[in-house]
């Protein structure tokens, strides 16, 4: 038993040092690079490795099967149907295919990336006005693997009036990595969504941090990408409206969103920490008697 434990210690040692002691921004860069190389050959052949790093890789619900480039099928569609979306009005769904890698209530402003991590939401919004809404509210953190479905979309019916860019590192988000770099979420480049539904104090606040090998968010209703290019102002104005299941953007690679919700939500039943959630389903239910 002990040579299993210094084994496996041994394990993840190796796995952050190969993932986060190297050049973070270049390796983003590069894999950037390498990704949208159109090349069917290139392509086929970069599948294949990724399919045998990332035995779980499903293009079955794909809209295509022959893709030009690695991004191509990084950010690939799925087909009409793929999803079932709980569209009752009071409830908030998942915005993408993740494990919820924590989920809880925030105490005051504290939030807790991994056991015994904690963060301040200061650390992770900048404007005090939207972060305040969210004390003592609801927190899940949703970790989207590489080989999973890349885009996002609304978790309910809403307006977003405005998107916050804060550009930062691009640490990895793995388990190993958040239990390991304190207020990891709040070191990498991030983007702050708040989604309006319309009620006085009820709103939900959609938080995608990209990370290594990502570092690139497309969100669809603005003109440019959020990447580490990125030299436009921090706070983008905008009007954009959207219908539940609507999609929002994409990740090109893998990353996490980390959803907030004032106080007036609940959690659902199901989906826990740990397990594997789909689009659509079901994360928080509204107290529609709260005005």
């Amino acid at each position: 038993m002990t040579n299993l434990i210094r084994l496996l210690s041994q394990q993840e040692q190796l796995n952050f040092l190969l993932t986060n002691r190297i050049p973070r921004r270049l390796a983003t860069k590069t894999m950037g690079w390498i990704s949208a190389i159109e090349s069917p050959f290139l392509t086929r052949l970069l599948i294949r490795i990724w399919q045998f790093f990332a035995d779980d890789l499903n293009l079955d619900e794909a809209q295509k099967r022959e893709f030009r480039s690695l991004h191509e099928c990084f950010t690939r569609k799925l087909q009409r149907g793929a999803r079932s979306i709980d569209m009752r009005q009071e409830i908030v769904v998942s915005p993408c295919d993740a494990i919820i890698g924590a989920r809880g209530n925030i105490e005051g402003t504290t939030v807790f990336q991994a056991k015994g991590f904690p963060y301040d939401l200061e650390d992770l919004i900048p404007d005090q006005e939207i972060r305040e809404r969210y004390r003592n509210g609801k927190y899940i953190t949703l970790h989207l693997k590489s080989s999973m479905y890349h885009r996002f979309h609304a978790p309910l019916d809403c307006v977003i009036h405005e998107v916050t860019y804060i550009s930062g590192d691009t640490w990895n988000v793995n388990e190993i990595a958040l239990r390991r770099v304190e207020k990891l979420y709040c070191k990498n480049e991030r983007a702050v969504i708040e989604l309006d539904m319309g009620r006085a104090q009820s709103r939900i606040c959609l938080v995608p941090v990209a990370a290594i090998l990502v570092a690139s968010i497309r969100l669809n209703w603005l003109d440019t990408l959020l990447s580490l290019k990125y030299r436009g102002p921090n706070k983008i104005a905008c009007e954009a409206k959207f219908t539940k299941g609507d999609e929002l953007g994409y990740f090109q690679h893998g990353s996490t969103i980390i959803l907030f919700s004032t106080p007036d939500f609940s959690f659902c039943e199901g989906a826990q920490t740990g397990e594997r959630v789909q689009m659509g389903q079901s994360l928080l239910s509204l107290d529609m008697r709260v005005q």
